[in-house]
Formats: structure tokens, sequence, C-alpha cells
């Protein structure tokens, strides 16, 4: 029997999986999916595969990659599904295939206790609060059990401490083989499990971060390995180009001021004026962020010699000042740094540091572009447009050494709205491998619809986020709540939110549930209870990372709100410059990349509403411009088959059907 027979029966009605896992159910995509994906495993080469929602790729692509016998990476887009992968589905699958497998998950440094930043952090007396003090003593007691030393596993940790940095080590300040902790180090004891496993689960960022930098243990790894498999492959342009470049942060300067002071006084007390060279350099690294201040965009263009908005005289002088700040504390770590590896460590550190404030004072590089990044910190950005060359010589390209061409996997719900995927393929390198569309199991036009209020105002109307608030206090509270808001800006959430909660303030029936009010995975586990036990049911307003990823099942979720089509920004730097190489290539910018892009992320936001067969939702995207426009075919066509609702009486009816009890005919009917 051949691999892909074998494949094809373990999928099938009686087969293995039948007989083994007590959820699953053949499905033709699923079993389409997972007989390419073995033919890919066998040649060699590269396959897209774009799953719609509920055609099981997990299984698809994990069930021939266990049975193939061949080592295999898995990377996937976050650390949560990371978890996922490796803590749930991998040991189900193995275990209903009964293989003899060994897994292992790898993480980048800053997911591990270190035990040498631990150990200094109890001398530390610049932790913040008593919050603060009482989490590292939770942690001093958790690493005396722990055995992986993944902070994941450490219950009740919030991923937003600042104890964290303070016990995890970060490529700059990691002292590799001269730690006195090296042999029971977690970072290498997670490297040597993965070198020995069949099996290995990392994410994208780690992936590029390694390829940039060659720093993860990936560089030993990748060589043995014949199968890698990129599941939520659509986020690897964005993330990688994040990571072929140059990066500099006032995060890093301040971080290594704050080690330089700790390490200084902990190890040449006395020898060094630490606090003077500290605060030189710390003030050095504020003074440019202030320099910035306040802007109406997250990025700043950088296409001249210095950023826009920017005084040149004053951002040459501030980088002058940091560079000078960084190169007395590197000739003062150069006279003390035979003490200890801790303060060689701290002087390669700032040289690096020096290297990088040298190149953002010079002019860019070629094929690459440059933007700040202004948040709470500064981050100077210069990076290549896209990954494609990476991806093709780097990875695709075949080694002369190599008998069997290694089997390139990339797969996702949502890559593209052409039968090439180009919007994915394009960036990533990918135009020459095959491309097979696996369509959604569910059946929208019975489960789902979609709504378009024609009396809204424009978006560009100053009313329009006041005008979606009233709409959908008044559509969510027809069912309850059960209503997830998503924005494209963070002012329009800001309008949206603040608005339903005046609404609801005195509500004992619907709470409003907002992004950046708790950490996500509190919101969503809130809002998934619904009204369960007495709560009030919930409207959750979020904008960004909520567009993807969030899978609230069952009747805690049927209706869905897009504020607006999700064009990318056209004053965004990246956007701009991407747009300017289209047009020297004598191509639509708005059909080549404006529509497809808005195309893709109005599927991924839909995608939150249909999640199982028995759901049941309404999708409303309150955007004229939708029906009004000619476009709007193009971004319908990207949604799934839902049926259409024309007027609010139909609306208010439909949800109105979504609260009777459920019976085996359609609610549309």
């Amino acid at each position: 029997m051949s691999f892909q027979d074998l494949v094809g029966d373990t999928f099938a009605p009686g087969g293995l999986l039948s007989r083994t896992v007590e959820e699953f159910t053949p499905r033709a995509g699923q079993t389409e999916m997972a007989i390419a994906i073995a033919r890919t495993i066998d040649e060699g080469g590269a396959l897209v595969v774009e799953a719609g929602t509920g055609t099981g790729k997990t299984f698809s692509y994990l069930v021939p990659a266990l049975l193939s016998g061949k080592r295999v990476l898995l990377s996937t887009a976050t650390k949560t599904l990371q978890d996922q992968l490796f803590g749930r589905d991998l040991p189900r699958l193995i275990k209903a295939l009964g293989l003899p497998v060994r897994t292992a998950l790898l993480k980048g440094r800053g997911s591990y206790l270190c035990l040498h930043r631990l150990a200094e952090a109890r001398q530390n007396a610049t932790l913040p609060d008593r919050v603060a003090v009482r989490a590292l003593a939770k942690i001093e007691e958790w690493a005396q059990v722990t055995r992986t030393g993944d902070l994941a596993e450490l219950p009740g940790l919030d991923e937003r401490s600042p104890v964290i940095p303070v016990v995890t080590s970060s490529r700059d300040n990691c002292l590799g083989s001269q730690c006195p902790q090296f042999q029971s180090c977690h970072v290498n004891l997670a490297r040597r499990e993965a070198l020995a496993a069949d099996v290995v689960v990392i994410n994208h960022h780690l992936f590029f971060a390694d390829l940039a930098v060659r720093e993860s243990g990936m560089a030993e790894l990748l060589p043995s390995v014949r199968t890698v498999i990129f599941d939520e492959a659509h986020q690897l342009n964005e993330t990688g180009v994040q990571f072929l470049g140059q990066q500099l942060s006032t995060g890093q300067l301040l971080d290594f001021a704050r080690d330089m002071l700790m390490q200084g006084l902990l190890h040449a007390r006395g020898l060094v004026d630490w606090q003077t060279l500290a605060s030189d350099a710390e003030h050095a690294a504020r003074d440019l962020r202030m320099l910035v201040g306040k802007t109406s965009s997250a990025k700043l263009r950088w296409t001249e010699v210095v950023p826009e908005q920017v005084s040149a005289a004053d951002w040459t002088a501030a980088l002058n000042t940091l560079l000078a700040a960084c190169t007395r504390s590197r000739v003062a770590l150069d006279t003390v740094s035979e003490i200890a590896p801790d303060l060689v460590r701290l002087s390669e550190r700032v040289s690096v540091l020096i290297d990088r404030l040298e190149i953002f004072s010079g002019a860019c590089a070629l094929d690459s572009m440059r933007w700040l990044d202004v948040g709470v910190q500064l981050r100077l950005v210069e990076s290549p447009l896209d990954i494609a060359d990476t991806i093709r010589t780097r990875l695709i390209k075949p080694s002369e050494e190599d008998e069997t061409p290694r089997s390139w996997i990339f797969t996702s719900a949502t890559l593209g709205n052409d039968a090439q995927l180009k919007w994915f393929t394009e960036p990533c390198g990918l135009g020459d491998a095959e491309i097979l569309k696996v369509g959604s199991p569910f059946d929208y036009s019975t489960q789902a619809a979609v709504y378009v209020p024609r009396h809204l105002p424009k978006p560009s109307d100053p009313g329009h986020s006041a005008q979606v608030a009233e709409f959908v206090a008044k559509s969510a509270a027809v069912i309850g709540g059960r209503t997830l808001v998503l924005t494209t800006t963070l002012r329009a959430l800001q309008a949206i939110s603040e608005a339903l909660q005046r609404h609801f303030i005195d509500s004992k029936t619907i709470e409003i549930l907002v992004q950046g009010q708790q950490p996500k995975r509190e919101l969503i586990e809130r809002f998934r209870l619904g009204e369960q036990d007495g709560r009030a049911g919930c409207i959750l307003v979020a904008s960004a990372s909520f567009w993807e990823g969030v899978d609230v099942p069952g009747d805690a979720l049927q209706l869905v709100v897009i504020d607006k089509l999700p064009f990318p920004p056209p004053n965004d730097p990246l956007v701009e410059a991407r747009s300017k190489r289209l047009e020297a290539a004598g191509r639509s910018v708005f059909n080549s990349y404006f529509i497809p892009e808005a195309a893709l992320a109005l599927k991924q936001g839909a995608g939150r509403l249909i999640r199982r067969e028995s759901d049941q939702g309404v999708l409303v995207v309150c955007d004229t411009r939708l029906v009004l426009m000619g476009y709007g075919r193009r971004l319908l066509a990207a949604l799934p088959p839902m049926r259409k609702i024309n007027s609010e009486d139909e609306l208010i009816e439909a949800l109105n059907a979504l609260t009777r009890p459920s019976t085996t005919d359609p609610i549309w009917l």
C-alpha cells in the first residue's frame, strides 16, 4: 500500500481515526488535503493549502506528518497555538495512531525561566511594587518543581508582569556557556529535547528570528528536518519582515541601562560610577523617545535622512548623545569585564547597540525601507518589503547535498481571494508551489446570514461610530448580548465602546467587554461564559488581534458586527512602500493590493461567527460601500456563501429566531 493510500484509508469511514477518535467525522475536504500533504511529503516541494473553517486542517497535516516516519517541524502563529498543538492535538493523535513518536516544544528563550537571573533577582531592589515582589516569590517556589521552566505552565502569572523580563534571559543578556547555570538551563534542555525529537513544535517568530540571527538552536535542527509545516501561514510575511532587517528600540536601551546598573553594583561596586553611566544611557534613550512625542500615527515615515515630523538637528543630536553614552559604557565595562561573565556579556551587548545606532545614523539599505514604530517605547525599523527572496533562496531552494528535497507545507483558512492565492504566494516567493483550496464543510446558507445596514452614514462621516454603537445596542438587546464588534481602528474602538457603556450603564442583562481593559484570555473566557449561571450577556468590542484566532463556538456568539471595510491604512509607511513598488511595475495598487488585503481581513473577521456545524448567526458589515461600490462584489465574494438580509425588519426576525428553541429546520425560512 502506498503512503498516500495509507493516509486516505486512515481518514476513511470505518478507518483508524473513526475507530479511535470519538469525535472524528470523515470529511471529503479533510481527506483531500491530507492526501495532498502525503504526496508532498513523499515527493518533496512546496504545497499551499487554503482550508476553510471547519475543514479539520490540524488532523489533515498531523496525520500524514506522523505516519511518514520523517522528522517534522511544525510552526504556528502564537505560543498559545503551540501549546494547543503540543499539549492536546499531538498526544491525542499519537495515541490514536499507536505510534512511538517523540515530540518536543521549543519556544523563544524569553518564555523560559532563567535560573541565573532568578538568583540575581533576589538581590534586585528595583522591583516596582509589592505585587511584583509576590510574583517573584511565587516564581521561586515554582522553580523548585518545574521540569521545563516554561512560564506558561505557571498558573496565575500575568503575562504582562514586570517580573517576567527580570527572571528570563534574552539574546542580549544570556551568558551562554559562561553561565554558572549552563548545565541546568531550561532553554538548553528544551533545545536538547528538540534535537532528539521526531516532531518539534515552534512558532513563526522563533523560526524567523533564527533565520535572522542564528540564535535559537534552529541552525542545528533544521538540516535534519525533512518536512516543515506552517499553520496559520497567512501571518508569515508580516512576521518575517519584522526579523529580516534591523531593529533598535528604546526599550532595549533602557533594559541595558538597568542591567548594567544591577550587574555593575553586584560585581564591581566602587570601581566604576555605575549610577552615572546608567543614568546617562537611560536619559538619552528617554530623550530620543520624547523627541517624537505624541503623534496621530503609530508609524512614522522615514524616507529621508530623518523620520518625518522630527527636526533633523534634534534627531541627529539625540542619536549622537545616545551613541556617546553607549560608548562610555563600553569603555567602562571593558575595564572590569574580566571580573564576571555578566560584565563580558554587557560589553558585547552595548557593542551591538552601538553598531545599530551607527546603522540608523546612515542611509537605508537597498531594497529595504525604514519607519519609526511609536508607542510606549520607540522602535527604529529597517526591513525588506516582503520575505519572497528569503524564502526562495534560503528555504525552498534545494541543497545539492539533499538526495530528497524537503517538503514545505503552508496552510491557513485565509490565504487569498483568487485561484492562485496570490495574496499569499507572491510576497512569500511561492509562485511555483502547488495550490489547493478546500472549502468549508459548513452549510453557510442555512447557518449564517450577512446584512449591510444602508441607513448608516459613510465611514468617513464623523458620526459613523456613534450610529454603529446605536445599531449594535438595538440588535444585541434582541439576543441578550452574544455580540462581537470588530473595529478597524483604535479610535473607533474607543468611540463605540464608550457609547455602548453609556447605553447599558444601568443594565443588568448586558455587560460591555472592551479590548485592553483586561488580558485577551480573560476577555474571551468571560465572553464564552455568556449569560450562564445568572451572569449578564456580553458585547465584546475589540480590534486588531481579535479579528483572527478567536474561537467562541455555540450560542455565546451569534452576532458579529464589523464597523467598516478593513482596507490597509494608506498612510502606513509599509503600505506606501509596497504601493510604490506596484506602481513602478505598472500594476493597479487598489486592485492588486488594497482589495486583496481588505478581502482577507474581512474573511478573517467573518470567520469568528461560525465555528461548528451547529452554530448559527448573523454577520453585519456597517459599510454601505460593500453594496454600493463596484468593488463590493469582489469583497462579498470573499465571504462564505451566507444568505443575504435586505432590511432591518428581516434582521430583527433573524435575531429573534436565534433566541427560539433550536429545531432541525433552518432559522432563515
